[in-house]
């Protein structure tokens, strides 16, 4: 029997950084990370010892069999994993728990699940993963509703079709990373989608999140590899016709792509998938400064070569991340293929980047060296549970600009934050996927968190900086989405002819406006 999901920590409950890790890691954090840290751990208030208050709405009749009241399945799917929902739950705090939790079989018990909801005032939130880091999932709802039900798509999880012939696969959209895998590997088959979420995040998320993935170049996002659409509204189904490229209309996939869970429940979808890679090639290449590094990427990017990983980290992160030992900003470098050679274009590459002052290191290099970049990758989420019990407020930005932007918005990034944290902070910054027109630019802040204060000190950095990327020309997000952390900026963000059609949209699909409210877009309620 699997363990139960933790409720504060990336994973479940035998994933938790234990009492003696946490000891014997907290006295060396301050001096490895150049931070002013008092070397002691805390421990995560257990949950016999927290408060979950009572459901304000009782289980219908109707629902039962896959609806519950439970108490802990309710904390559990109180917050998701941004940084104050890991902080909040880490103190016990679960004061968003969901008043039930439903796990539906099938589409029937969706639909069952939106009129109940629509006709008792109850707020629904679609749940997969619970991966967000930015309160896409947190039933943190307007007033007015009489409750709140998160709906937990994982149930849904199977691989339903597969056209090896076209290369594509029909899945449902509860399934996770590695549950998606599996069943594509017994056929030689891969999504080859490799978010930092993978372990846990469900296909249906990714959709509606615009989740970013395994490519750093061209198919970046799942957007690229998504054919078609299935989803259950409150005022029906909502399939798009299965196309590899369409030029009618507006996209009804596109509207669904991106609409975290407040148009529709995203049940299944038909998408790209390939044979797995056979032929790889990479490299890893030290550049003295990071504005040289920059550059090579931006030669590589326009060069049409089209790695499948080009990613440069700032020498400080590689360090502190053990993906590097510091001496140089990491430039990794990769190619992939199912067959074909890749030789030549990687040869290409690293010429590019040698030309533009970078060195290669042997062997692939230590640590994150490109041959080790992904086990770091995956590794980062669980690092970050330790470093909030060691006294480390940890906290990302990701966002897209254009090349000849991004120089500023790095230094007004760097400059904001450090007056921003009133405390001893480091900012670093990587790229996680570029084009041909501009880098997407992530940038980690750490600081020393202010013991018990650590939301109101996220919030001053998070206002902060993100007020930078939209004054510079810059995106409030690449990949991880809005959510409700970043609403207000994405609402200075889109057009307002624009936000007026989709709550028109929205008021279609959800008259009641149960779906997410908050969350992208307020509902306009009857």
């Amino acid at each position: 029997m699997a363990a139960p999901r933790s409720l504060w920590a990336w994973g479940t409950v035998d994933d938790e950084p234990s009492a003696d890790e946490l000891a014997q890691a907290a006295p060396h954090f301050g001096g490895f990370l150049d931070l002013e840290l008092d070397g002691t751990a805390e421990a995560p208030v257990a949950f016999d010892e927290s408060r979950v208050a009572a459901p304000r709405v009782e289980t219908p009749q109707a629902l039962t069999g896959f609806v519950s009241a439970d108490p802990r399945e309710r904390a559990e799917r109180a917050w998701g994993r941004s940084y104050q929902d890991v902080v909040r739950a880490f103190r016990g705090d679960f004061r968003f728990a969901p008043d039930l939790v439903a796990r539906p079989r099938d589409e029937s018990e969706i639909e069952r699940v939106l009129e109940w909801a629509a006709g008792a005032n109850v707020a629904v939130i679609p749940y997969g993963g619970g991966t967000s880091v930015v309160g896409g999932v947190r039933p943190e709802v307007p007033s007015g509703y009489d409750g709140t039900l998160t709906l937990d798509t994982t149930r849904l999880d199977k691989l339903l079709e597969l056209d090896e012939v076209s290369g594509a696969a029909r899945i449902q959209a509860g399934a996770s990373g590695p549950v998606l895998e599996r069943q594509l590997e017994a056929h030689g088959m891969t999504m080859r989608f490799y978010p930092q979420s993978f372990a846990l995040a469900t296909l249906g998320g990714w959709i509606v999140t615009r989740a970013g993935g395994h490519f750093a170049t061209v198919e970046t996002h799942i957007d690229d590899l998504t054919e078609s659409i299935r989803a259950i509204t409150p005022s029906g189904a909502w399939e798009s016709f299965r196309l590899p490229a369409s030029g009618a209309g507006v996209s009804p996939d596109r509207m669904l792509l991106g609409s975290e869970g407040t148009l529709g429940v995203v049940t299944e979808a038909w998408v790209k998938i390939r044979l797995r890679p056979t032929e790889r090639a990479q490299a890893s290449v030290l550049f003295a400064d990071f504005a040289g590094g920059a550059e090579a990427v931006r030669a590589i990017a326009q060069s049409g070569l089209r790695p499948s990983n080009c990613r440069l980290i700032e020498a400080e992160e590689a360090r502190f991340t053990m993906a590097g030992d510091g001496s140089g900003h990491l430039l990794v470098l990769g190619f992939e293929s199912a067959g074909a050679d890749v030789t030549d274009r990687f040869d290409q590459c690293v010429t590019i980047a040698r030309e533009c002052g970078g060195e290669t290191i042997e062997g692939g290099g230590s640590g994150e060296g490109a041959a080790n970049w992904r086990e770091t990758f995956m590794r980062a989420p669980r690092l970050r549970d330790t470093l909030v019990a060691c006294g480390v407020l940890a906290e990302t930005f990701e966002t897209v600009t254009t090349w000849e932007r991004f120089a500023a918005l790095r230094e007004g990034v760097v400059a904001v934050a450090q007056r921003a944290a009133a405390a001893p902070v480091k900012v670093t910054c990587r790229f996680t996927h570029v084009y041909p027109d501009g880098p997407a630019p992530y940038f980690t802040v750490l600081a020393r968190a202010d013991r018990g204060e650590e939301v109101a000190q996220w919030q001053a950095i998070k206002e902060a900086v993100s007020d930078v990327l939209t004054t510079q020309g810059a995106s409030i997000t690449h990949h991880h989405a809005v959510g409700r952390d970043h609403r207000p900026w994405y609402d200075r963000q889109r057009p307002e002819a624009f936000a007026a059609a989709l709550r028109a949209a929205k008021a279609e699909l959800d008259p009641a406006g149960v779906l997410n409210p908050g969350c992208l877009i307020d509902p306009s309620r009857p």
